[in-house]
């Protein structure tokens, strides 16, 4: 999620939960999806985040919750923003508009970091035609005695969005076990793996209109950073601060744990922001 002065503007995943996605659009912001972040650097005081497709935006506040692991993968200055291998200068210095600017982080967040670890899995969505029926009396269900799959879920029926114009969707995950000995695994094959242990566990379920099976990385948080703080600053001015269930533990009151802790820090930010329009004379606002 990105934000710059005078406006609100985030960038969000294609999987964004349908609560997130609705208080978002509720709030006004300018909220754009499938947008693949790159690179991250300093450009006149402030972040300039580059995209996979599109020209870059520059922005004064930067909140990153995407996993851990791919916090760490990302390009531009944000790398030297992480500390300095052990031995060298905690003063990481990196040029920004011609001039040599240090930030303040110490190794021990980039250990943190690094020490945050995850279990994989796969998730399998199957799509109905509205009107199609799906002959189970439960919403949800967990599998206890399949090697392969763990979690079932008719989703419109868990969010109580039953519909006649809606088709029905069902919604399984596999087992932390399974995802790990098929991480690398091709996932068509995984896929046609996936149906014939859910064919025999549901066998009334009709023939789907389409199937996405998707490969789930970052599932679940096995080790959070330590002393779940809800989030870590990595950079005061330009903020740059990274948060989510990485910095909590996996599950809704840890997520909520984290966004109030990253709206805690951000809130001085913002107000400062704040503080400077009012300033201004008229003409300019």
């Amino acid at each position: 999620m990105v934000v710059r002065e005078g406006s609100r503007n985030y960038v969000a995943p294609q999987g964004i939960s349908s609560v997130v996605k609705y208080y978002l659009e509720q709030s006004g912001a300018d909220v754009s999806y499938e947008q693949q972040v790159t690179h991250i650097s300093l450009r006149d005081g402030r972040w300039e985040v580059s995209r996979k497709a599109g020209p870059p935006e520059q922005f004064d506040v930067v909140i990153l919750t995407m996993p851990v692991p791919q916090i760490l993968q990302l390009q531009g200055d944000i790398v030297n923003t992480l500390p300095l291998p052990v031995g060298d200068s905690h003063d990481a210095v990196f040029a920004a508009s011609g001039t040599e600017t240090p930030a303040v982080i110490n190794e021990s967040q980039k250990q943190q970091l690094e020490s945050v670890s995850y279990s994989s899995r796969y998730a399998l969505g199957l799509f109905y035609e509205a009107g199609t029926g799906i002959a189970v009396p439960w919403a949800a269900q967990y599998i206890t005695d399949n090697p392969c799959i763990r979690f079932i879920s008719i989703d419109n029926k868990k969010r109580n969005i039953e519909s006649p114009e809606i088709g029905p969707s069902v919604v399984v995950h596999t087992t932390v076990t399974f995802g790990s000995e098929h991480l690398d695994s091709d996932p068509a094959e995984v896929q046609q793996i996936i149906l014939s242990h859910l064919q025999r566990i549901v066998p009334s379920l009709p023939e789907p209109s389409s199937i996405k099976c998707q490969r789930w990385r970052y599932s679940q948080v096995t080790r959070a950073v330590p002393n779940c703080p809800g989030q870590m600053i990595l950079h005061t001015q330009p903020l740059l601060i990274c948060g989510g269930d990485g910095f909590t533990r996996s599950n809704f009151d840890g997520c909520i744990e984290s966004a109030m802790s990253l709206a805690q820090a951000v809130k001085p930010h913002l107000q400062q922001f704040q503080s400077q329009a009012a300033k201004l004379p008229l003409d300019l606002l």
